[in-house]
């Protein structure tokens, strides 16, 4: 075990405990999974909603053999207090990771770096380490995980009794998500495996919960979805030391030759697949508090079988009721009764679908001629404003080395075009900045406007929000090499950064990104100067509908906004003028849309673009003041 890893300390969030768990829920799962990684490289926090907290009881009702601190609100370091917790923050107090999904992945990666025995531990990461990994804001997946299904299940425990008639619909998705066919890295050889099994109707690969049974004497009874014994004796092959062989024979000349399409699919043992992972952990504290709850008041969940095996299947994995004794989580042994036909769902408790009319089909089939000519008719066109400052550029040369983009691994060419994009928002930023002014630069990966701004603009403070960790840690250290006071970074996903701020700036900020910028820069009162990017990845999602202005909304259709959002990306180097001009256009419109959007909301807005054109082919920039 290493000794020298430096101590972080962790913020947990407490408004209250509710039976055996901590609230917000987000809180009781952070504590869990430290207590199942026997985790000791934080110094951990509890920050009360409540400025006058009790301090003997939050002591003796905490969960789990952690020691844990009380700490109030105006005593959490500033970059934390800008951030929704959980959140983790370096000694120096000027790198912090917040959102639960990012705090919990680097939960698990200090406890491997701190004792890499623990391989158990950093394969809750799953396969290619990308659970949850993917931000709430594009992810359904994590977006439940992290988001719906704990808000959900702390809704319900404090709705009043006469309102608890139906289950909460997040609980129901998940319910359906664990009912859907599993794909695995590899899958087909474990689909051929149970063809095999199936046609040979082999029973060998017994689930080792009907082996403990059959070795006790008892008698497993067949229920409308039995275990897949296939499916669990490969994930729990993986979590026990020993290997469980499977009997199943070398593939048949018949199983070889079946088509991929004709292989039945593989059930889901956890919530991800086969495999136990960081989104079991996350979902467990939840789905408990449920469960009990539902329990005391009486309430029947014979249409959560899906759930309810899930449940009883998480409490096998080794270390799992080991954590939730530590934590006095007392996990309930459900009935079999639970295990009903999966159609009890469907029948009667339908979920909306959120995002709606995208869902119909993904493909958008046409050119973009028919509706820039339909908005053409309503007087609706591309519209450039003249350039703020077409002239003014950074003396790269007087620069120091670490603050040029070109000090890491870029070509001299893409460097130079990456200096002309900075020229254009540095001079937007220069002109609107003021001392003391707090400059938020979104999106930052590897700080290339970020570090340029802190160090051109040394009386404002700079802070750099990225989700990508190796961006961002790159990004700390060019600020280190220079020295800069004035900078801090936070590694999180935009919805979990809540402070105040001038200025929100964004360099190619990806798809559904911009709207999200624009978003923070509004709701802060805040001016903003954004180069959009990444055009053919806007999409409805829960927070974004499109088109986004009256005006547009008023001509256009959400497909047929789709379709400029399409062909806006035929900008490349190397296509034809013609479809480039096209392209141009396109990019044009939607961002015009998001202008008037935001003029809608007591906003002045210009869409230029960027000099020299041919800086980028996203060269569109927006910028944004309050009126």
């Amino acid at each position: 075990m290493k000794d020298s890893i430096p101590e972080e300390h962790l913020y947990l969030g407490f408004s209250h405990q509710y039976q055996d768990s901590i609230f917000p829920l987000h809180t009781s799962i952070s504590l869990f999974l430290l207590s199942y990684c026997d985790c000791k490289s934080f110094k951990i926090f509890l920050v009360p909603t409540n400025e006058n907290p009790d301090d003997q009881f939050v002591t003796k009702n905490l969960l789990g053999d952690l020691e844990v601190h009380l700490i109030s609100k105006c005593q959490v370091p500033m970059v934390v207090q800008s951030c929704c917790l959980p959140a983790v923050v370096m000694k120096d107090g000027k790198f912090c990771r917040a959102g639960l999904s990012v705090v919990l992945r680097h939960i698990i990666q200090k406890t491997f770096e701190a004792d890499p025995s623990k391989t158990n531990v950093l394969e809750l990461l799953g396969f290619k380490k990308t659970c949850l990994k993917a931000c709430a804001e594009v992810s359904q997946w994590t977006r439940l995980c992290e988001i719906s299904i704990p808000l959900a299940v702390e809704g319900f425990l404090t709705a009043s009794p006469e309102h608890l008639h139906s289950v909460p619909a997040d609980i129901l998705q998940l319910e359906r998500k664990l009912g859907e066919p599993v794909r695995v890295h590899n899958d087909d050889k474990i689909r051929r495996q149970k063809l095999q099994q199936q046609k040979a109707g082999a029973k060998a690969d017994v689930s080792l919960f009907e082996k403990e049974a059959t070795e006790e004497g008892k008698t497993v009874e067949e229920h409308e979805h039995p275990l897949p014994s296939l499916e669990l004796s490969i994930a729990f092959s993986k979590l026990h030391v020993q290997e469980i062989s499977h009997t199943v024979n070398r593939e048949t000349p018949l199983i070889r030759r079946t088509k991929t399409s004709d292989l039945p699919p593989l059930d889901h043992v956890f919530a991800e697949g086969l495999y136990f992972t960081l989104a079991d952990i996350v979902l467990l504290p939840c789905i408990h508090q449920f469960l009990v709850y539902c329990k005391k008041q009486g309430k029947d969940l014979v249409n959560l079988p899906l759930i309810s095996s899930w449940y009883q299947r998480v409490q096998q994995v080794p270390g799992v009721k080991k954590t939730a004794d530590k934590c006095n989580m007392q996990l309930l042994q459900l009935p079999e009764m639970m295990l009903t036909p999966k159609e009890h769902i469907e029948d009667f408790f339908p979920v909306p679908n959120e995002l709606g009319e995208e869902q119909e089909g993904s493909q958008f089939i046409g050119g973009p001629r028919p509706t820039m000519t339909k908005l053409m008719e309503r007087g609706i066109e591309a519209k450039f404003s003249p350039h703020p400052c077409p002239n003014w550029t950074i003396d790269w040369t007087n620069l120091p080395g670490a603050v040029s983009p070109g000090e890491g691994k870029m070509s001299r060419d893409r460097a130079l075009r990456k200096q002309q994009q900075l020229n254009n928002l540095v001079a937007a930023v220069e002109k609107l900045a003021k001392p003391g002014d707090v400059i938020v630069d979104f999106c930052s990966g590897g700080g290339h406007v970020g570090i340029v701004i802190a160090h051109m603009l040394p009386l404002c403070q700079v802070v750099l929000i990225e989700n990508k960790e190796l961006s961002l840690m790159r990004a700390k250290d060019r600020s280190d090499e220079l020295g800069l006071s004035n900078i801090s970074f936070i590694q999180a996903n935009l919805d979990y950064f809540n402070g105040t701020f001038n200025i929100g700036v964004a360099l190619h900020a990806c798809g559904v990104a911009t709207d999200m910028v624009i978003e923070h820069c509004i709701k802060a009162q805040a001016a903003f100067v954004i180069s959009p990017c990444c055009y053919g990845f806007i999409q409805n999602t829960v927070k974004f509908k499109y088109p986004r202005s009256r005006q547009f909304k008023e001509v256009l259709s959400y497909k047929e906004h789709m379709i400029l959002c399409r062909f806006a990306d035929q900008t490349a180097v190397h296509l034809p003028p013609e479809r480039k001009l096209i392209g141009k256009q396109c990019m044009g419109l939607v961002d015009l849309d998001r202008a008037w959007a935001a003029e809608g909301c007591n906003y002045s807005v210009q869409v230029t673009s960027m000099e020299p054109v041919s800086c980028s082919p996203k060269n569109n920039m927006l910028v944004g003041t309050p009126v």
